[in-house]
């Protein structure tokens, strides 16, 4: 079962300031039968998709950006997109491939979600107030 959460490995993480703004995070897709959630504490294999155009590991994320919104603190990317792919997902799990893998948050797309021969995008959550990360 995977269930949207920021990680509480990651929480603990930030405040020993373990991920840093020139790490490489990443982004994995899972099927249904993947366990994720808060207790998550790095990348797994098991559950994780496999098809055309998806390889192991998931995307490198891209655009990085973190910045304060009144009181908020977040933390944004790109949205990942896997071109040409057939693949299904339920949720993904990013994580930061330069610290031992280590989670940042799971993201439950709410069912199976997938692409025949074209793009998967996810589409994250706007910056701002409405980010995959936050801090209040």
């Amino acid at each position: 079962m995977i269930t949207s959460a920021v990680c509480n490995s990651f929480k603990t993480d930030s405040a020993d300031g373990v991920h840093q703004p020139g790490d490489t995070y990443k982004i994995a897709l899972y099927t249904s039968s993947a366990v994720l959630n808060e207790s998550t504490t790095a990348y797994i294999l098991t559950g994780e998709v496999s098809g055309t155009g998806y390889v192991a590991g998931g995307n490198t994320l891209t655009g990085r950006v973190s910045a304060l919104s009144g009181n908020v603190e977040y933390l944004d990317w790109n949205d990942p997109v896997w071109l040409n792919s057939s693949i299904t997902a339920r949720g993904c799990l990013i994580y930061n491939a330069s610290r031992s893998n280590k989670a940042l948050v799971v993201l439950d797309f709410g069912s199976d979600i997938t692409s025949t021969n074209g793009p998967f995008t996810i589409q994250l959550p706007a910056a701002g107030l409405t980010a995959v990360i936050r801090f209040q």
